[in-house]
């Protein structure tokens, strides 16, 4: 076999000794480094008691978007081979004799989310329709052998081992070897339902809810990744069998289900009895998950503007993972209560008030050196400042009374958050943006009212017509009822009230509405001139004192009276005693875990290996190289002083100079020649090294010349 590659070689890696394993929990982590390792155990419990609870919502979450969507699946997978029973020709359900009965799941192009819907769905259809499912990948079915190969080895819960049938067509199975084809799935199939007949259940078919003869379900996660001609083979093999196998395909789909009919050719989708299901988008889910996880009191952790913005462009502008936005959410608990001496205060409000009693000296220090807490500390009198400063007991119960405020102040937050939101979702052109967290990351960035987009919002809803103004009254009041905050009792009459002067408004037009009529008829009988002009008169009078109408009065009224609370609840968080305590707002340090830059790791790992490897003998000065270093690294550091072309002699001649530092003028000359031999291998290896990292190629133009791809210094 020929290779475009600089060099080819097999290199061998002793393994190291092992070490003796010592014991280390979790918890020690939290106190590692610091002064306050005291209170390291009880962060770590509190954050990983906290983040069970999140864990179960999100499954909750989860399970409660996908139920609809799996509900209307296994209808689907039941009614396709309900009469196979029977076994007449009329035994499929709205079906062609051949065809087999196809769900096509538009999934969206969230893939990374795929696996787990996947898995919820299995554990759906082996609950209520049948234990035998496969799930295949693309990259596992090269061929029709290879795709055999899997779905009889997943149905019939067997080995294969790969290597030994890589030119066989057989799996082993309880020590038989059987061929990989549709017939003996079929074969074994028969003989799993006799089983089931004669009063022995197989272990796969203990759930008596399958009955008698269960659908064979074959689910194709990547549909779109498939071979087309492997595609085409296996729905054509399947064809000729559904009458002697209840199969169902699953095809999972990432962009559109016209990938179907551009992937098979007519003769080959007519054989499908296609019905098509779609999911919740992922902006929705996103939407679900930020409701029920941030605007909450249920959790008291809370994440600042940067931070969440942070997490949602990476979801916007990178994956539609909402996976990996919780995943970066649970980075930021640990993150925080890691870094966050008084992360100890962040839980429900009665366990808070019970650590803030029982907080240490060196806790009460770090107390008053919250930035937020030295704010209020200035704003009170001389006597409180003194008190608060000094008395570690005057303290506390401050601290305590300060946790209260900041748990009212949330509850009432989230409520006037939600009431905004219903009048602003439904503006043209969304000045203050459709997902209820966009609003959210703008009210934690400044204070809302002062914005342009707040401004343009409330002209917009001073232009309200009447029904949708009584649709979102009636919503708010829902709101702000169940809310748990005790301030909206007045609120809410408030809003009532505005309720029933519209409906008095209502009636009134209907009366008016009467009265015009008569008086037009009127009109029509008075043709005259002078009727006419007088009535143009009216018109033209009314027009210039442009008096308000009782509607628009009490539209007024309405929109002020929202202002008003937003302008009295929505108040950014860091202007909140104590919000440290339960924000996370180190959004720097979650750009580094989130967002990778790997170029510029790889040439701080090249240039600068002691970065990485903290080993002293690395440091070196400015641009010196040290031959201590990894040969990757020195090669790496050579071949940055070079131009385009690289000339490998040069290289390999600079390499063994660096190399060869570390011997000195007095090394034994007898082993010069192995020693060259040791550095020119050493030198092969770091050159296919970094060609594979992608920083040189072969160059077609001169032989004994690679091409550099990479220009500047990272």
């Amino acid at each position: 076999m020929s290779t475009c590659s600089v060099s080819k070689g097999c290199f061998v890696f002793k393994p190291s000794p092992k070490k003796r394993r010592v014991s280390h929990k979790p918890d020690d982590d939290f106190g590692e480094g610091k002064s306050d390792s005291e209170d390291s155990e009880l962060r770590f419990i509190i954050c990983q008691s906290l983040w069970k609870k999140i864990k179960a919502e999100t499954e909750r979450i989860q399970e409660g978007l996908n139920k609809q969507f799996f509900d209307n699946l296994v209808n689907f997978l039941k009614q396709s081979h309900s009469d196979f029973q029977e076994k007449t020709p009329e035994w499929t359900h709205g079906m062609k004799p051949r065809e087999i009965p196809t769900a096509a799941l538009v999934l969206g192009v969230n893939v990374t989310d795929h696996n787990m819907t996947f898995r919820s769905l299995s554990e759906v259809l082996q609950n209520n329709i049948t234990p035998y499912i496969a799930l295949l990948e693309a990259k596992d079915c090269a061929g029709i052998k290879n795709l055999m190969q899997k779905l009889m080895g997943q149905l019939m819960n067997c080995h294969i081992d790969e290597d030994s049938l890589e030119d066989e067509d057989y799996v082993q199975v309880s020590q038989k070897r059987i061929r990989c084809s549709m017939t003996s799935l079929v074969n074994w199939y028969e003989s799993v339902t006799k089983k089931t007949d004669s009063g022995t259940p197989s272990k796969r078919t203990s759930s008596s809810s399958h009955g008698q003869y269960p659908p064979v379900v074959v689910i194709l996660k990547d549909m779109e990744s498939f071979s087309t001609k492997v595609l085409q083979d296996f729905i054509v093999i399947s064809s000729q069998h559904i009458h002697e196998l209840p199969l169902v395909l699953i095809f999972g789909i990432a962009t559109s289900p016209m990938m179907i009919h551009n992937l098979l050719p007519h003769a080959v989708s007519s054989l499908l009895c296609i019905e098509l299901f779609q999911s919740l988008s992922c902006k929705e889910h996103l939407s679900s998950v930020i409701d029920k996880l941030l605007l909450t009191t249920q959790f008291p952790f809370k994440l600042g503007e940067k931070v969440l913005q942070v997490l949602i462009n990476i979801f916007l502008y990178h994956d539609f993972s909402v996976q990996n936005f919780i995943k970066g959410y649970q980075l930021c608990i640990v993150e925080h209560f890691y870094s966050q001496p008084l992360s100890v205060l962040c839980c429900q409000l009665e366990d808070a008030k019970m650590h803030a009693n029982a907080l240490s000296h060196e806790q009460c220090e770090n107390v008053r050196r919250l930035p937020s807490f030295r704010r209020y500390v200035e704003s009170q009198v001389s006597e409180k400042q003194i008190a608060l400063l000094t008395e570690n007991s005057c303290l506390k119960e401050t601290v305590q009374e300060l946790l209260e405020d900041l748990h009212v102040y949330h509850e009432n937050y989230i409520s006037v958050l939600r009431c905004l939101h219903v009048f602003t979702s439904f503006l043209p052109k969304y000045p203050l943006g459709k997902q209820i967290w966009e609003l959210h990351c703008t009210c934690l960035e400044d204070r809302v009212w002062e914005t342009e987009e707040y401004e343009s919002s409330l002209q917009l809803a001073r232009m309200l017509n009447k029904s949708d103004l009584v649709t979102m009254l009636q919503q708010c009041v829902e709101i702000f009822v169940s809310s748990s905050g005790k301030e909206f009792d007045k609120i809410v009459e408030k809003l009532k009230e505005f309720l029933t002067q519209f409906q008095k408004l209502e009636a009134e037009a209907f009366q008016e509405q009467d009265v015009s009529v008569s008086s037009q008829k009127e009109l029509q009988k008075k043709t005259d001139l002078y009727h006419l002009q007088k009535t143009l008169l009216k018109l033209k009078e009314s027009r210039r004192s442009k008096k308000l109408t009782k509607f628009e009065v009490l539209r007024f009224e309405v929109v002020d009276c929202i202002d008003s609370l937003v302008r009295e609840h929505l108040v950014p968080a860091d202007h909140k005693t104590l919000h440290e305590v339960v924000y996370f707002n180190t959004a720097s340090v979650l750009r580094e875990h989130l967002n990778a830059a790997p170029r510029i790791a790889l040439h701080t790992a090249l240039n600068n290996p002691y970065c990485y490897l903290k080993n002293q003998a690395l440091k070196t000065d400015g641009g010196s190289i040290s031959n201590k270093a990894p040969d990757i690294c020195i090669a790496y550091r050579l071949h940055l002083e070079c131009g385009r072309l690289i000339n490998l002699v040069d290289w390999l001649e600079a390499f063994s100079t660096v190399v060869m530092a570390a011997e000195g003028p007095n090394a034994d000359a007898a082993s010069s020649d192995q020693d060259d031999d040791v550095i020119h291998a050493r030198f092969i290896r770091a050159v296919s090294e970094l060609e594979l990292l992608g920083f040189i190629k072969p160059s077609k133009q001169k032989t004994d010349h690679v091409a550099r791809l990479t220009w500047g210094g990272c």
